[in-house]
């Protein structure tokens, strides 16, 4: 059976911080972080939330915009590299916090392209037919691991989480192909010890030839060819990768989907943030050629390929 997309939600926090707040204490400029991001404003936490907090409300958005209740739920795939302990996991403690008594339960880490993982993990289980439900959480609050005085990272990240439910759809519907892959030895170039420590000019470069080269593959894969594409939602890191990407696969801008002005780098959550945004926008419809895309720390990265719709 093809596993597919039946619902989805996002959350992020009401505290905005704009470029202009961040022109106060550190050596940059609204101008510049535009230029070279595509960034205006990202959303934080506050006090003593963290992201069990973002992702359970994301959750409970996917459920309802599933119809599905949390007792049918199989399985919680919970992407971050946030947690909120070691263990037990956040997809631990969102199962105790929606009640979802019979579902399995564990984190994907995977940083920036957890999401990624995390979506194609739950296929396997619902292709075999052993699961029938899965719900994939992306949620990250990154402002807690980030360096406010590193004008190389702060001006980058925001928090936020995005929730999908997968399920069986029709055969014609569903995920039509997908790739993974990493590669261990850059993971030097993109870390965190204390807090996130980036070699921008490195994972600039390795995230323009992958972005484009993954969503190549999993076309190909599938079948189809760049003419295809009705859509493509890529990872939320930096405007000038988005559009490395868009113009690998010969899209008008009206294509891609672009939430990062508002949001900043959300990591795992981006690209379900982003699903959202564009179903309320129209832009995503039934039949679609959807194609999705990551890349993180690590280095990893993810992007599939399905025809929307149940």
């Amino acid at each position: 059976m093809n596993a597919g997309i039946l619902g989805a939600g996002r959350f992020v926090p009401e505290k905005v911080v704009r470029n202009e707040d961040l022109e106060k204490t550190l050596d940059t400029s609204d101008e510049w972080i535009r230029s070279r991001t595509g960034i205006e404003e990202r959303r934080v936490v506050e006090g003593d939330v963290n992201t069990l907090d973002l992702a359970y409300k994301a959750a409970v958005k996917a459920l309802a915009n599933a119809n599905i209740a949390p007792e049918e739920i199989d399985l919680i795939l919970v992407a971050t590299v946030t947690p909120v302990y070691a263990f037990p996991s956040i997809a631990c403690m969102l199962q105790e916090k929606l009640a979802a008594k019979k579902a399995a339960a564990m984190d994907v880490s995977a940083a920036c392209a957890g999401f990624m993982y995390g979506i194609i993990t739950g296929k396997q289980f619902i292709e075999t037919g052993d699961y029938k439900n899965v719900l994939v959480v992306g949620a990250e609050t990154l402002s807690k691991v980030t360096d406010w005085n590193d004008r190389n990272t702060a001006i980058l990240f925001g928090d936020g989480a995005g929730a999908v439910v997968l399920g069986p759809v029709a055969d014609d519907r569903g995920i039509l192909s997908f790739e993974l892959g990493a590669d261990g030895t850059g993971g030097k170039h993109l870390l965190q010890e204390k807090y996130i420590m980036m070699n921008g000019r490195e994972v600039f470069k390795f995230a323009v030839r992958q972005m484009g080269e993954s969503s190549i593959n999993v076309l190909e894969k599938a079948g189809l060819s760049k003419d295809d594409v009705d859509f493509l939602i890529p990872h939320q890191a930096n405007i000038r990768i988005m559009e490395a990407a868009r113009q690998r696969l010969e899209l008008p801008v009206e294509k891609v989907s672009k939430t990062i002005h508002k949001y900043g780098n959300t990591s795992s959550a981006s690209i379900p943030i982003s699903i959202v945004e564009e179903l309320e926008a129209g832009k995503i419809k039934d039949g679609d050629v959807v194609v999705m895309v990551g890349f993180g720390g690590g280095l990893t990265w993810g992007a599939i390929a399905m025809r929307w719709g149940r």
